[in-house]
């Protein structure tokens, strides 16, 4: 029996014809261990939704293949639906049924009851009890995404995929919901999530950036974040916008972005980065700069995505 619960194989998809094709997915090849969660991190259009849907046989691929449980995505189709969640990105339930109409609705489809598969819902279910008479389509947002999720888990489903579960959900319930995902996982499911925020990204065991239907690096996010190859300083003064112009001219800079109040410099050398940060003071207090801040800080996750998604990684892998 194979250790992977998902398997990708030189997938692709392209849309449309001649000069007004896009290739939405071009040769993407990963692997999914059994109970693990893993993300799928890249910008809008990079193809994170058209690979969900072949994954979950949504979708025929033009050329690769698929294993979902030790099950083909074209070949076994009706087989893989049945062992399968599936979020998509936009809320797609009956608004015009309640909560309890929607599970009851869901877990009929699958030949299953609510309450058969009360065990596996009930951490989120509970949510939702006090309000499983209201129409669907008068929850919040982030009730609404919890009940996609619990129709999603109603018949017990061995991989859930989920595409950016907690886009446009506020803060309190999109950390809610991860919390939520890591008791999905101590029940042995595995879990193919994508996501656009990078706070949620860290908590999978590995994750996969995707751009332009390709995979560019998958690995844990410790490992990621080991392999950048610049040292950073985040700095900060009283004229932002001077600032950023002023830093990418910098003569050790590589290159520069915006995070929150902080410029986020990524520099040429490969040493440490106290002598740059004596050189960058200087340099910016020539320019006029006050109330100058220069701290050395160590790559996160956003640091990396920002960094491959810009294709400005030189030999940072293949960017």
């Amino acid at each position: 029996m194979s250790d992977y619960s998902v398997s990708a194989r030189n997938l692709s998809k392209k849309f449309g014809h001649g000069h007004h094709a896009v290739q939405a997915v071009d040769g993407v090849s990963f692997d999914v261990k059994k109970g693990e969660l893993f993300g799928l991190i890249g910008p809008d259009g990079a193809g994170k939704t058209t690979l969900f849907r072949l994954l979950t046989s949504l979708m025929v691929p033009d050329s690769g293949t698929a294993v979902v449980e030790g099950f083909d995505t074209v070949k076994d189709y009706r087989q893989i639906r049945r062992i399968i969640g599936y979020m998509p990105g936009r809320f797609s339930l009956y608004q015009d049924l309640s909560v309890e109409e929607n599970l009851k609705f869901f877990a009929t489809l699958f030949g299953s009851t609510v309450a058969k598969s009360y065990d596996a819902i009930k951490p989120i279910y509970r949510y939702l009890e006090p309000f499983k008479k209201r129409m669907a389509g008068r929850l919040s947002g982030g009730m609404k995404q919890k009940l996609a999720l619990c129709c999603a888990l109603v018949h017990a489903p061995k991989v859930l995929f989920l595409d950016e579960p907690t886009t446009g959900v506020d803060p309190v319930s999109r950390k809610e919901f991860w919390e939520m995902l890591g008791t999905l996982q101590d029940q042995g499911i595995s879990i193919v999530a994508s996501t656009p925020y990078m706070n949620e990204a860290v908590r999978c065991h590995r994750i996969a950036f995707v751009q332009d239907g390709k995979i560019s690096e998958c690995d844990t996010p410790e490992n990621i974040r080991r392999k950048f190859p610049h040292a950073i300083l985040a700095v900060r003064s009283r004229d932002a916008f001077s600032l950023l112009q002023d830093l990418r001219k910098f003569p050790e800079a590589h290159s520069c972005y915006s995070f929150g109040n902080y410029q986020h410099l990524y520099l040429h050398s490969e040493g440490g980065a106290d002598g740059s940060a004596a050189r960058l003071q200087e340099y910016l207090e020539g320019k006029g700069h006050q109330d100058i801040r220069i701290e050395p800080i160590e790559a996160s996750i956003e640091d990396c995505f920002m960094l491959r998604m810009n294709k400005e990684g030189g030999d940072y892998g293949d960017v």
